[in-house]
């Protein structure tokens, strides 16, 4: 197969905890070829999207060591058709310009995108979760969007407890993710003119603080609706922000049954949006966030489970290719049968 990496940049990987690199690792090992394709330079020529793709070129053994394998790999640089590859992984964190979801729109029926383009566009903030209709808050914490100070002020005044979480809706890795006092008033609204006044008029969320979020949150990975891993973060001393990129540190974790009902309600949800290879973001029995775009977690699970997640990625996209290319096949042939059909039919009318 030739497999597209929609990716962030390349030299800017931390090898050791890349999911990417993993991922990538094991389509070559599978003598797959691979290019990364980074969203600038996306192109259309004469009406066909194009892109300057790095091709990863082959080599005659592939290292063991994940670190030796990133620095053996070399690449040839071309602009090629989107439409010339079987599959392509969107792997960059948002937030995403919209337009790159157009530039795939005009592939996204000949080539295989994980995850589905319509499913990216819909799902690739955090407004996602309110299509999970839990309107009693059995799943999903309370919580508001707004950009209107005033109305932001007044949920936070509703919230249970005297804790609430603030965030920016285009954000991730935790940037921006503040615990606010409710008692603290002068700081609230300072904390809301710097969110919402000096950034355009922003999108903020205040979502209920839930209990037990001083001890992190639980990173889940699905694959095609299904669980397939999971593993606890835990915030460095002194923040409440658990993730990884931010000093959060990786700990074994054993699922709930109540945490995988949870996963078994939304996986039909998931597959319908074309949401194939998704992070889920639980703190309890409470979903925070879903996502989409470059979820991690891979090599932490890998690690503290024996496991070998990379796997499953792969084994996913060979399949969906695979159906994909089937699926041609057998229209190309009713295609075939119909027109045969009427041929004969035009042949006994003129007899």
């Amino acid at each position: 197969m030739n497999i597209g990496f929609i990716f962030e940049n390349w030299d800017s990987i931390t090898p050791a905890k890349n999911s990417t690199l993993r991922i990538i690792k094991e389509c070559m090992e599978r003598n797959h070829k691979i290019s990364i394709l980074y969203p600038s330079n996306l192109t259309v020529r004469n009406n066909v999207t194009h892109g300057y793709v790095k091709r990863i070129l082959p080599m005659e053994k592939i290292p063991e060591n994940i670190l030796q394998f990133y620095k053996k790999v070399k690449f040839d640089e071309v602009m090629m058709p989107l439409h010339g590859l079987d599959c392509i992984m969107f792997r960059r964190d948002p937030p995403i310009d919209p337009m790159v979801f157009n530039f795939l729109d005009s592939v996204k029926n000949e080539v295989v995108i994980v995850n589905d383009v319509d499913g990216m566009r819909k799902a690739n903030n955090k407004l996602y979760t309110t299509t999970f209709n839990d309107p009693h808050n059995n799943f999903l914490p309370i919580t508001h969007v707004s950009k209107s100070k005033n109305y932001i002020r007044q949920r936070i005044d509703d919230m249970p407890g005297n804790k609430v979480i603030l965030k920016p809706l285009n954000a991730s890795g935790g940037h921006g993710v503040i615990v606010l006092e409710k008692n603290a008033q002068t700081s609230i609204n300072s904390i809301l003119d710097f969110y919402i006044d000096s950034q355009d008029k922003s999108y903020v969320i205040v979502q209920e603080y839930i209990e037990g979020a001083e001890e992190g949150d639980v990173r889940v990975l699905m694959l095609n609706g299904k669980f397939i891993g999971a593993y606890n973060r835990k915030p460095p001393e002194g923040d409440v922000r658990a993730n990884i990129q931010i000093g959060g540190t990786a700990h074994k974790y054993k699922m709930t049954e109540s945490q995988m009902a949870i996963c078994r309600k939304i996986g039909p949800k998931l597959i319908a949006d074309g949401l194939y290879f998704v992070g889920v973001d639980m703190i309890g029995d409470k979903i925070l966030e879903v996502n989409v775009l470059n979820p991690g977690g891979i090599t932490n699970i890998n690690t503290l489970n024996k496991l070998k997640l990379h796997k499953n990625g792969v084994d996913f996209l060979e399949e969906k290719v695979n159906e994909k290319e089937e699926n041609h096949a057998e229209r190309e042939f009713l295609i075939k049968r119909i027109s045969e059909f009427r041929q004969a039919d035009i042949l006994a009318n003129n007899a």
